[in-house]
């Protein structure tokens, strides 16, 4: 796989799965902008063990329809176009329902969808208004085991997850014409900062066990999907949602 030349937009690039992408991209020629929401000092962490140079940071709300076209915009402007872009970032917030009051069952709702579904449509539209008008484009959604097995937990997680699936494959049909290929990636547990505690404790071993593997997946097991998804000579597989989680949790 050979990115030279692509400009590559990942959100939530500052850390985990969305780290691990930019820097696969980087050491396969690509130039990369790196996303990040609050966590200035990760993204410059990102940035700084990013191969070859030309790379970018920028700093965008998901919530924020305007911050959202800014950040597109900006890329475009500085690194003089867009070619592939990786709906990575999200947010995961228990509200289990037998537990949590209303209003924190509403908060959590809106905040969840807010930016795991909406962003990633709003950052879509924006790139793809870019690659229509330049020979298309590769749009990859991180999705989630989640969203076939549900979270009892986080029911807004796995609701926004589902709709990330429905939107791509909505998507897929509606863009192909223009030569922009969308696909998604499901994955399971991954070793980021966000399943550190749950790996961790009592729990981890049960995790780990849910795959013939007996391991979860690393960032780099999903990032290399993404790279092969992105890469030519995948254009058929558009519409596609690929499971990342070691036979953990199979569908038909």
């Amino acid at each position: 796989m050979d990115f030279t030349g692509q400009i590559i937009l990942v959100t939530g690039a500052s850390r985990g799965i969305g780290r691990a992408i930019a820097r696969q991209f980087a050491e396969k020629g690509g130039r990369v902008a790196v996303h990040y929401n609050s966590n200035a000092q990760a993204a410059d962490e990102t940035l700084a063990s990013l191969a070859g140079s030309g790379h970018l940071i920028v700093q965008a709300d998901l919530a924020d329809a305007a911050a959202i076209q800014h950040m597109v915009e900006t890329v475009i402007a500085q690194m003089g176009g867009l070619n592939v872009l990786v709906n990575n970032a999200a947010m995961y917030d228990d509200h289990p329902i037998a537990k949590v009051d209303y209003a924190t069952w509403q908060s959590s709702w809106l905040q969840t969808i807010q930016a795991n579904l909406l962003g990633a449509a709003n950052a879509t539209y924006c790139a793809a208004q870019h690659m229509m008008q330049h020979g298309g484009g590769r749009v990859i959604n991180i999705s989630s085991r989640g969203a076939f097995r549900g979270e009892p937990d986080s029911p807004a997680y796995a609701a926004s997850k589902s709709g990330l699936n429905a939107m791509g494959q909505s998507l897929a049909k509606a863009l192909g014409g223009h030569k922009i290929y969308i696909t998604t990636v499901a994955p399971g547990w991954v070793e980021t900062d966000m399943a550190a505690a749950h790996l961790a404790g009592p729990d981890g071993d049960a995790i780990r066990a849910q795959s013939p593997l007996g391991r979860v997946a690393t960032p780099d097991d999903v990032a290399y999907t993404v790279l092969f998804l992105a890469s030519e000579g995948a254009e058929f597989l558009t519409g596609t949602i690929v499971d990342v989680n070691g036979a953990s949790y199979l569908r038909m």
